[in-house]
């Protein structure tokens, strides 16, 4: 009886990600920071590790500098040894756009010698920017029962949201008969998570064939379905793509919030610590007498005096006495000075809110952002990494600081609802 070779993975972390806006000006989406000690790619490197699998290729290409620091040699997710490892892969090409990756599919064919060169009987494709729990040895068990080519990862979403994923038509067997692509009048509900399984020769095969074929939603899979054996693995998990501003604040609510779904811990996703100097030589957190806190995750390192209601700090956080931070996320080693708010705010790395600002005033929610309409429109408002907000300055909702914007730059006291600066 031949032995099986265990699946090989590719992990696509080369994605812009443009609607999460200043939070992927210095870095790749994958990269963002998450629930106060995480990186977004944690959770997929986590799953892989957990699910016992242990070659890894991961694709690089926006802005990879703080994403590879993070990987490093992959001692975190136990990646080290004679044969086991994370490989970066970077594009093969130059630098302009149009060099760049043209999809899914044409990434891994531009890495197609690291395929050859580690051959596995199945290969795992993930995306580095979705945060999820998955058995991903079960999936590969269920796609060897059902002698499948091609297995999609797909769960069911409100018909409502199905616009934003390739959507699959099953039959009783969960084979996948037909495709939509980001359907406008959907004829299913069951979406696409970007996390396939392929038959590794017919990958080969595959990838080779037509080299127009760029994306696996909307060329490959189509294909596949119409003349191959491709199968639904249906998924019941927390499962959410934090593509957006929206969607990122909300799955960092659900690690606060009771009954979410989502239990970092619980589900055993690792971070390089050493790497983000997050709470490596960090002391305890340290609360003040007049300290108020609930609902929120407050990491190591962090000081409160004030007072903190349903946010996540990262380490290093300081909310000095007199200071509100409500319904925010706040990056690592933030300030928030004497008698300042912070509502409803996402606030980079070492951000300074002086003393009796404002950040997140007033009610109207709905004006969106003017420059960026599509990013921010819920009230959630943006202060890039060590930026400073000068004392007594108002900031509205959806309101965007640029990094690194020092007092003079401020044109008066107030900052309206949908500027940016």
């Amino acid at each position: 009886m031949r032995v099986k070779k265990e699946a090989l993975v590719l992990l696509l972390a080369g994605g812009v990600g443009s609607r999460l806006n200043i939070l992927v000006e210095s870095r790749a989406k994958p990269a963002v920071p998450f629930g106060g000690l995480y990186r977004i790619i944690d959770f997929s490197l986590s799953n892989v590790m957990n699910s016992g699998l242990t070659k890894v290729g991961v694709l690089t290409q926006y802005k990879p500098l703080s994403l590879m620091r993070h990987l490093g040699m992959g001692e975190a997710w136990d990646f080290t040894g004679r044969s086991r490892g994370v490989k970066i892969l970077p594009p093969h090409t130059g630098f302009k756009d149009s060099d760049w990756y043209k999809g899914t599919a044409d990434a891994v064919r531009q890495n197609i010698d690291f395929l050859e060169k580690n051959p596995a009987d199945e290969v795992v494709i993930l995306s580095g920017d979705h945060i999820y729990h998955m058995d991903f040895h079960a999936m590969l068990e269920y796609h060897r029962f059902k002698k499948a080519d091609v297995t999609v990862g797909m769960m069911v979403v409100p018909i409502s949201e199905i616009y934003q994923f390739g959507a699959g038509i099953i039959n009783n067997e969960n084979r996948i008969i037909d495709w939509e692509e980001k359907p406008e009048n959907p004829r299913t509900n069951l979406a696409s998570m970007g996390i396939y399984v392929f038959d590794y020769k017919y990958l080969l095969d595959t990838l080779s064939r037509d080299r127009a074929e760029n994306d696996f939603g909307m060329h490959i899979l189509p294909r596949a379905i119409a003349n191959d054996n491709v199968f639904a693995y249906p998924f019941y998990g927390y499962w959410r793509d934090v593509g957006t501003i929206q969607s990122y604040w909300e799955a960092n609510m659900d690690v606060i919030r009771k009954d979410s779904g989502i239990s970092p811990e619980l589900w055993g996703i690792r971070t390089n610590i050493e790497a983000s100097g997050l709470s490596a030589d960090r002391a305890p957190a340290y609360y003040g007498n007049n300290a108020e806190v609930s609902c929120s995750m407050i990491s190591a390192g962090c000081s409160i005096l004030g007072t903190v209601q349903n946010s996540v700090l990262a380490p290093g956080v300081v909310v000095e006495e007199g200071a509100v931070v409500r319904d925010s996320i706040l990056f690592s080693d933030c300030v928030v000075e004497r008698d300042s708010v912070v509502d409803l705010t996402i606030c980079d790395k070492r951000v300074r809110i002086q003393g009796d600002a404002i950040v997140g005033s007033g009610s109207n929610h709905e004006l969106p952002n003017k420059q960026y309409p599509t990013h921010l429109y819920t009230g959630i408002s943006l202060i890039g990494k060590e930026a400073v907000v000068p004392p007594g300055v108002t900031i509205g909702r959806n309101c965007i600081v640029n990094s690194q914007i020092r007092e003079e730059a401020y044109p008066g006291k107030e900052i309206a609802d949908g500027e940016t600066l």
